[in-house]
């Protein structure tokens, strides 16, 4: 950990990482300036990865801000996946037939400085109501057809066990719905929230699968995270998420740890994301024929068990599709 980080407390501002001896104090007024624009938030668990002295610091560059996130390139939005057309009732996201997404608030234990929904995070107004959660789940009991839902926001297992429980409850009373599943950066930004009232709260009938989000291989090291990931992988089926981010995964060398260190905790990697053109995210960006060099690379170094699928947002809200590589 930093010299000067305070014990346990989550940093929120350019000058809490500043005093944390995460950024230079030359580097305080740019970080308050994107501050206002973008939110900030580092948990202990992740400020002690992070090594001040290595300006290619990987996990640094996942959470701690950044000049650059005030410029935006021109073929970046706002709405990179096209969530606002296929909102139907306020935290409802419906894209799919058979599948849809319930954000029950926009806040998370930390902010990723790529996320595509940084317009969004963070905002004081994120949570639903509980007149709105009620309308949010009318909705998925009054559609048959929905036989999974998704709750993503912001991050699901930050709320309370006593909400999460509800909505759980709410949600698996639903005779038509199949399938839950939850995405969550928790168990390895803030790992001391898996408590016992939380994995009590995610005790739920319907099978539960829990879609962890994670980008590099130290990410796992913390003996907490390891910890957290044990007690859920006997409750919920324990699936891994990444983004194929420029200086923090973009080598076969480092998917490889990545993936591995996946599995060596119960997860099994599930998806790698194309980064998502969001606002001031381009010096993350890594062209789809590199990703797809950097995939093929990896084809027999490891078990078919740590091989995700590299997907792409289609820009117009028509969801994933499989980018390959194509094999010859």
């Amino acid at each position: 950990m930093p010299d000067g980080l305070p014990p346990r407390q989550t940093l929120r501002s350019a000058a809490a990482l500043r005093a944390a001896g995460l950024i230079p104090p030359e580097a305080e007024p740019a970080a308050a300036r994107i501050a206002t624009r973008y939110a900030i938030a580092l948990t202990p668990t992740i400020a002690a990865l992070i090594d001040p002295a290595d300006p290619a610091d990987p996990i640094a560059r996942q959470y701690l801000p950044d000049p650059a996130e005030l410029a935006t390139a021109p073929w970046e939005t706002a709405d990179p996946t096209a969530d606002a057309p296929f909102t139907p009732t306020k935290g409802v996201v419906h894209r799919y037939p058979d599948r849809a997404l319930l954000k029950p608030l926009l806040t998370c234990p930390v902010y990723c400085r790529f996320c595509f929904r940084r317009e969004s995070v963070g905002q004081a107004t994120g949570h639903l109501t509980d007149a709105e959660l009620d309308t949010a789940l009318d909705w998925f009991a009054a559609h048959p057809q929905i036989r999974e839902a998704i709750l993503t926001g912001g991050d699901p297992l930050i709320l309370s066990p006593r909400r999460l429980a509800h909505i759980l409850a709410r949600l698996s009373a639903l005779p038509h719905l199949d399938i839950i599943r939850i995405h969550s950066r928790v168990p390895v930004a803030d790992p001391t929230r898996i408590t016992d009232a939380l994995t009590a709260a995610l005790d739920t009938p319907k099978p539960l699968y829990l879609c962890i989000h994670a980008n590099h291989a130290r990410e796992f090291t913390p003996p907490e995270t390891a910890t957290a990931l044990r007690r859920l992988a006997h409750t919920a089926t324990l699936l891994g998420q990444s983004v194929l981010l420029r200086g923090v995964n973009d080598s076969t060398e480092a998917l490889e740890a990545l993936f591995r260190a996946m599995l060596r905790h119960r997860v099994k990697p599930y998806y790698l994301h194309q980064l998502d053109p969001a606002p001031g995210t381009a010096r993350f960006l890594v062209p789809v024929d590199e990703g797809r060099a950097i995939l093929r690379a990896l084809r027999g170094r490891v078990s078919g068990l740590a091989w995700p699928v590299y997907v792409q947002e289609t820009p117009d809200g028509g969801g994933k599709r499989p980018l390959g590589p194509a094999w010859e």
